[in-house]
């Protein structure tokens, strides 16, 4: 494990190696093998090309070149901001042979965030598209070189660039020789969801993920015959290696890039395509069900959707299993590792009411209560967690790791879970102090001190509330400096001014004489989130319209 990163113990990294759960192969090994096993068969389709394996290969072999030429090296680190194109997919295997470790950003990212990524990682490379959805990136990028002298490259997709292109043509510009590295050392790096602030780093070895995608491609069902639907941002875990656009390719499947997952969209692509399989979040699901383009568009070869990164609904799970005519797939996970799956198999009740049970043998759960004993089945307590593919710290994060861990190694989620009569889990909330809007986890720490930075705000507390498609949203509780005011608008422009992912901002705000107080006088968040509950119940206007930002 490289410097900063936090090893496995030996006996349980021999337990892995002998359940054949890690094996001594290479992420950036698998487009070859891929090549040789189906070179002619259609690996991508997007609405303006197919690509065979054969093509996926030779084209990531002259981004691998590309990267060479460049002077990126095994080991150098490169924040990845790209769009759902296949520009992506060939940067991030091409890294992959040279040993080159992606860390993936979100679209949504901006100043703040990115040249906190960039800092943290000691990244050498960005890799953006030169534009997208109207968004300045070489802007951003120019921005980010100012702050992180460290930053020498930038890998721009979309349009003539004087940078690294990731761009066509892709005609052989010389082979250079993959680099040998160790299964087990680090790959990749993705993105926690957060709870004190920026996100935190989560390095995921060779041998891990490749686990992680291949278990996960089994107990879906994956194979030759699956086409697989990339509707959220792919560079998320779940539409990466859950099973993902790797898992499918590795099955031999078919991955079919969509670049939003808004019905205008993605409902005639459905209908040239014929994907098998979609990952979504529940509020992109919701916006399916409500689309009045539904009824335009042949939508019949959708066989499973899987529905993850927040907790779906049962109403809204029986609508999917009722309206859309096709499986479902409950999915919870996180970065970190551990993922939970409804089998295919499942009783219909359980794959509505439950969120699945462990992927691997190899994962070990307990459920706790507040001073960290075991619960009786069927109460709820904190999930915490160890296994094959699931972490044991954070990059560079001594501190954290000392809160994120119990003594024993265990990886504390943070979620509160009970243990279903079928031996999956339910999903009640969240013990710490984050907001899940549609999938997006925000830090209500984070946020709080944004906001504290307005003039007019004495005191702050943010909070999740009710949203009915997002299942959760942001609500600001301010009190104000005397004399001041405050309306929605100025905040949100002046949260914007910072810099940060637009998914951050508030989507209500409250203002109140003073912060409820806990009996060891700590916020009340818990009184917080009853007063919005009772707030929106009486409110005339449906929440999330003229209040919500895009």
């Amino acid at each position: 494990m490289m410097e900063g990163c936090v090893p496995w113990p030996d006996e349980l990294a021999q337990r892995y190696r002998a359940a054949g759960w890690w094996i001594q192969e290479r992420l950036g090994d698998l487009p070859s093998a891929w090549e040789k096993q189906r070179p002619d068969k259609v690996a991508l389709v997007t609405e303006h090309e197919q690509v065979t394996y054969r093509e996926l290969a030779d084209r990531v072999r002259t981004v691998a070149a590309r990267l060479d030429s460049a002077g990126l090296r095994q080991g150098d680190r490169v924040v990845v901001q790209l769009p759902n194109d296949p520009s992506f997919i060939y940067f991030v295997l091409a890294a992959f042979r040279q040993g080159v470790l992606p860390v993936f950003a979100l679209p949504a990212h901006r100043e703040h965030e990115i040249s906190h990524l960039v800092a943290h990682s000691e990244a050498r490379g960005y890799a953006i598209p030169a534009q997208y959805r109207g968004f300045d990136y070489l802007g951003l990028a120019t921005d980010v070189q100012a702050q992180c002298p460290g930053l020498e490259h930038l890998l721009v997709s979309g349009g003539e660039t004087q940078h690294l292109s990731l761009d066509p043509p892709y005609e052989s510009e010389g082979d250079v020789a993959p680099v040998e590295v160790e299964p087990e050392s680090v790959a990749l790096f993705l993105l926690s969801g957060g709870t004190t602030g920026l996100p935190k780093l989560i390095p995921r070895t060779h041998a891990d993920y490749i686990y992680n995608l291949r278990a996960s491609a089994d107990v879906c069902g994956f194979n030759e015959d699956t086409r697989y639907l990339v509707v959220l941002p792919i560079g998320h875990n779940f539409p990466l290696g859950c099973p993902g656009f790797l898992g499918t390719l590795d099955a031999g499947g078919t991955v079919i890039l969509a670049e939003s997952p808004n019905p205008e969209t993605v409902f005639p692509l459905i209908e040239a395509t014929r994907p098998t399989v979609c990952a979504m979040v529940p509020a992109v699901a919701h916006g399916w069900l409500d689309s009045p383009l539904r009824g335009q568009h042949d939508l019949s070869s959708l066989e499973v959707l899987q529905v993850g990164g927040a907790k779906l609904p049962s109403e809204l799970a029986r609508r999917i299993l009722r309206e859309l005519g096709c499986g479902l797939q409950q999915v919870f996970g996180m970065a970190e590792g551990l993922l939970n799956y409804t089998r295919l198999d499942d009783p219909a009740d359980v794959v509505i009411e439950t969120q699945g049970r462990p992927l691997s043998p190899g994962d070990e759960i307990r459920i706790v209560s507040p001073n960290g004993q075991d619960v009786p089945v069927g109460e709820p307590g904190e999930l915490l967690t160890q296994g094959p593919y699931t972490l044991r710290g954070y990059y560079k994060a001594e501190k954290q790791n000392l809160r994120s861990f119990s003594p024993d190694g265990f990886y504390r989620t943070g979620d509160i879970v009970r243990l279903h009569e079928s031996g999956n889990l339910i999903v009640e909330g969240r013990a710490k102090d984050i907001i899940n809007r549609g999938g997006e986890k925000i830090s209500a720490e984070e946020l709080e001190d944004f906001i504290l930075g307005h003039p007019a705000v004495r005191e702050t507390a943010v909070v999740a509330m009710p949203d009915p498609v997002l299942g959760e949203a942001v609500c600001a509780f301010v009190v104000l400096h005397s004399g001041q005011t405050l309306e929605l608008p100025d905040l949100v422009s002046f949260l914007q001014e910072r810099r940060i992912a637009r998914y951050k901002i508030p989507a209500r705000l409250e203002l109140i004489d003073h912060l409820p107080l806990t009996n060891v006088g700590k916020v009340s968040k818990a009184a917080l989130r009853t007063e919005i509950e009772q707030r929106l119940t009486g409110d005339q206007v449906p929440l999330g319209q003229s209040d919500r930002p895009a």
